[in-house]
């Protein structure tokens, strides 16, 4: 395999954009990074997309990124559509560094772009099913409500076990069972959650494109709405909008640039769940594919500067933060309160804010994080930089199926100077 650098990224802030279509988020992603990359689109081999929900919400199905693009003068090249609930866009960047590293290719764009918010917040809610196994939805759901059913944990009457679909993502409570699994094996506190929520928000508030960019201290958190216990709303990701790219290219077309800032892909891998029990926590795939791409990039977890990683719910962030080896199986919550995932702290975690607070427009998402990575790696991101950043690694989750996600990209950069 070739070695592959990333050499533009752009984004839209994420948020709710009622005015904007697909191709107008698209098209200004697009713009960002291709000027960041200082070359024309004419220079790209290829374009991978990534979208998961425009076939729901519009019946846009089948040729997404050339519709998307069209209108971009991206057309006659290899457009590759991609979705994977929400590691679509790990995955849109997984395959364009496969076509360069293979050879196939010596420059591809990877884009994606999502739009989330309806004001038919029934018909938002549900399109989250889709990242389930539809036809076994009634036994799947049911056996994620068993897992806390010999653990000794007092869960509020008052939660709503049937507001899934219809006041929330499904996927709000599938984080929760497993959330409440971890509280009673673990003691994994409710506060532990809510300072990882609480550290995300202050995250975000330096992030320019963040959907939420305010403050908002553990207590706050703590009285927050209920969504699922004992996830808060802000808790969880919101709902939004946006498009975010990067641009990755060989060593020889790197050599063709003036004035590249190139940070250099050591490690891509996309892997989906197996079944495994829950208990069964080394087989968990964040376990199985960090270690695959560690092993692949020359280096342990110890290397890692900072991380973001899938924090659709804090819980999410507090799970990976285990599974990827920066500490202990059950001690993630103590971390998170030592402040080691704080900037500043031992492995900074979610420096963009995360998913909580710079938001999930599912298919730009993995894609936002290759943004911040690169991002803190070129020494760029002001107020939030990681001091000294040299390696940084995203994790990118998506879909549910058992117990773990269906899908997964993790990738590790490197500062490049040239």
């Amino acid at each position: 395999m070739r070695d592959v650098f990333v050499i533009g990224i752009g984004m839209t802030k994420f948020g709710r954009h009622w005015e904007r279509s697909i191709k107008s988020l698209a098209a200004e992603a697009l713009g960002e990074t291709l000027a960041d990359a200082g070359i024309e689109k004419d220079a790209l081999d290829a374009v991978c997309f990534s979208n998961s929900n425009w076939g729901y919400q519009s019946n846009q199905h089948c040729i997404r990124g050339q519709v998307a693009l069209r209108e971009q003068g991206i057309m006659g090249i290899p457009i590759y559509n991609l979705e994977n609930a929400c590691a679509g866009g790990a995955t849109g960047f997984h395959c364009a560094w496969m076509g360069v590293a293979s050879g196939l290719y010596d420059c591809v764009l990877a884009l994606g772009a999502e739009k989330m918010y309806d004001k038919d917040k029934i018909k938002m809610f549900k399109a989250f099913w889709t990242g389930i196994d539809i036809e076994n939805m009634e036994s799947h759901m049911a056996a994620l409500q068993n897992v806390c059913k010999n653990i000794n944990l007092e869960i509020p009457e008052e939660d709503d076990a049937q507001g899934a679909g219809k006041n929330r993502s499904a996927f709000m409570d599938v984080y929760s069972a497993f959330t409440r699994f971890h509280m009673g094996r673990y003691g994994t506190t409710q506060r532990q959650l809510a300072v990882i929520a609480s550290k995300n928000h202050f995250h975000g508030s330096m992030n320019p494109n963040a959907q939420y960019q305010n403050k908002m201290s553990v207590d706050e958190i703590l009285a927050a709405r209920s969504v699922s216990w004992p996830l808060t709303v802000p808790m969880c990701a919101p709902v939004g909008d946006g498009s975010a790219g990067a641009v990755v290219c060989s060593s020889d077309f790197l050599k063709k640039l003036e004035n590249p800032r190139p940070v250099k892909i050591r490690a891509s891998v996309l892997g989906s769940g197996t079944n495994r029990t829950l208990g069964q926590e080394d087989k968990d795939i964040a376990c199985r594919l960090s270690r695959q791409a560690c092993e692949t990039a020359g280096v342990g977890p110890e290397d890692i500067d900072l991380a973001e990683v899938h924090d659709a719910t804090a819980f999410g962030e507090l799970h990976q933060s285990e599974a990827l080896g920066f500490c202990p199986m059950g001690e993630g919550g103590p971390f998170a309160e030592s402040g080691a995932t704080s900037l500043g702290g031992k492995i900074p975690i979610n420096v963009s804010g995360g998913l909580e607070s710079r938001g999930h427009p599912i298919g730009a998402s993995g894609l936002g994080q290759i943004h911040e990575l690169v991002t803190q790696l070129r020494h760029e991101a002001g107020p939030r930089q990681v001091e000294g950043c040299k390696l940084a690694l995203a994790e990118n989750g998506g879909g549910n199926l058992a117990f773990e996600e269906a899908a997964m990209g993790i990738h590790i950069l490197e500062r490049t100077i040239v």
